[in-house]
């Protein structure tokens, strides 16, 4: 059977611009206005749609294409011998990687000149000859772990970087969480989950805030250390948000690791706007309200990510 590539792609903030003011004059007469520079958003548009025709071109002379735009992804089935390539930021790696199933995924960055692409081993030229390996069978990819909620009504999401559990607004989120043999009801403004992969990205922004707060107010001595996970780590790392202590509700669980045998369980204890939702992507939720139970893990679904091979890389 002859495999086929789906190339995912993104819009630009051009593109972003002109769909809110309905034509780029109106865009242009907007950012201008407020001292904006419009040409900045040009030049990147430019820059990305020259890259995304030359890979297109290239990916048709390789094997059978299907291009689709990232808003189409949840609704978006594929096919478990598909090849799937991004070009875009590493959000778009991010949001790809949840609806896939173990597919092996190619990512491409669009301008390596002004996209640090942490991970986007490829540019479009070493991308082609990366699909070319890979439709061949001889190319080797990384397995990277991914969270994964699930509620007692049977819903699931997965995280690539992070699981946010909490409310919508600024009100505190009231949970049970157990951990281990520990357990505690909880006011909090919510519960973070990162994974290897995300460790740099919300995570560490909690251990900056902790170690900052030491600093200031704390004794001399050695900085909480963020842990050093590997994007194949079999462990996750929770971190409790502003916990606060009263009669009802206390701190003594504000941070640890989960595992395949210690999963973190929440229960809801919100009337109303609970919410669980992965990446930053705070549209795409689950509902987490009074009588909803989370159990937090790690899931079996690995994202396959193509890491740079110099047996592949061209002169």
């Amino acid at each position: 059977m002859s495999r086929k590539v789906i190339l995912v792609t993104r819009k630009t903030r051009l593109e972003g611009l002109v769909e809110r003011f309905n034509t780029r004059e109106q865009a242009r007469f907007y950012i201008e206005h407020a001292g904006g520079s419009f040409n900045l958003y040009e030049v990147e548009h430019q820059i990305y749609h020259t890259a995304l025709e030359t890979l297109r071109r290239s990916l048709e002379s390789l094997a059978k294409l299907q291009v689709i735009e990232r808003s189409y992804l949840p609704n978006f089935l594929f096919d478990e011998s598909d090849l799937v390539v991004t070009i875009g930021i590493d959000g778009l790696v991010v949001n790809t990687a949840k609806y896939l199933t173990g597919q092996p995924l190619i990512a491409v960055n669009p301008d390596p000149e002004h996209i640090d692409g942490v991970l986007l081993p490829f540019d479009v030229r070493s991308a082609v000859q990366a699909v070319r390996h890979a439709l061949l069978g001889k190319a080797s990819f990384t397995p990277i772990s991914m969270a994964q909620v699930q509620l007692n009504d049977g819903q699931t999401l997965l995280a690539f970087n992070d699981l946010f559990i909490g409310v919508q607004s600024h009100i505190s989120a009231r949970y049970h969480i157990r951990s281990g043999d520990l357990a505690e009801h909880q006011s909090s403004s919510g519960v973070i989950v990162s994974t290897g992969a995300g460790a740099t990205g919300w995570l560490s922004s909690l251990f900056n805030m902790a170690n900052g707060i030491h600093a200031a107010f704390g004794s001399t001595g050695t900085q909480v250390q963020l842990p050093q996970l590997a994007w194949q780590t079999d462990q996750l790392v929770y971190v409790v948000r502003e916990p606060f202590v009263s009669k009802t509700s206390g701190a003594s669980i504000v941070c640890g690791m989960v595992s395949e045998t210690m999963p973190l369980v929440i229960q809801s204890e919100m009337p109303e706007k609970g919410v669980i939702f992965s990446d930053g992507v705070e549209k795409d939720y689950l509902a987490f309200n009074a009588g909803a139970i989370a159990t937090i893990g790690l899931s079996s679904i690995k994202t396959m990510l193509m890491t740079r091979n110099p047996a592949i890389e061209g002169p």
